[in-house]
């Protein structure tokens, strides 16, 4: 094996990350993000969350969050609830058209990935992590801040 081939398979997962984040945002009107942040809703006790949670789950800064959250509320696919009692705190939550939104969505790349990794043996997860090690350090990314969200909608800043 030769060094291309493994350029031409990173470039191809990149490819698919940028593919479905594509096709997810021309059939549904929304990117990944927003995708994973209604989740996030659907999955938090009573279908809402604070921004802070929000964004502490999606670990994105604050502007992006508060523009998903815009985004997603524009769409009614959530609402900013003010919480009983005190006007100064907002909740997030989730809208019946959000949730029937997820309903229509597919599981995600990075779901379908999570999922075939968890079925690993520690042995193979352990090489797989070496091996992408090796590969962060080689192309000196280990302090890019690595969000859970496979999108490539933020910009890699080189030093």
């Amino acid at each position: 094996m030769n060094y291309t081939e493994i350029i031409i398979k990173i470039r191809q997962i990149v490819r698919s990350i940028n593919l479905e984040s594509k096709k997810v945002q021309s059939d549904f009107g929304v990117s990944i993000p927003q995708v994973l942040c209604l989740e996030f809703l659907k999955q938090s006790p009573n279908y809402q969350a604070s921004q802070k949670d929000i964004r502490d789950h999606l670990k994105l800064n604050s502007s992006t969050v508060t523009g998903i959250i815009s985004r997603l509320e524009s769409k009614s696919l959530l609402a900013r609830l003010p919480k009983t009692g005190d006007k100064r705190i907002t909740y997030i939550t989730l809208t019946s058209q959000g949730d029937e939104l997820l309903k229509k969505t597919p599981d995600l790349l990075q779901q379908r990935l999570a999922l075939k990794l968890s079925k690993l043996t520690v042995d193979d997860l352990s090489r797989i992590n070496e091996s992408l090690d090796l590969l962060t350090r080689m192309l000196n990314i280990q302090d890019v801040n690595a969000s859970p969200l496979l999108t490539a909608e933020e910009e890699i800043k080189h030093e």
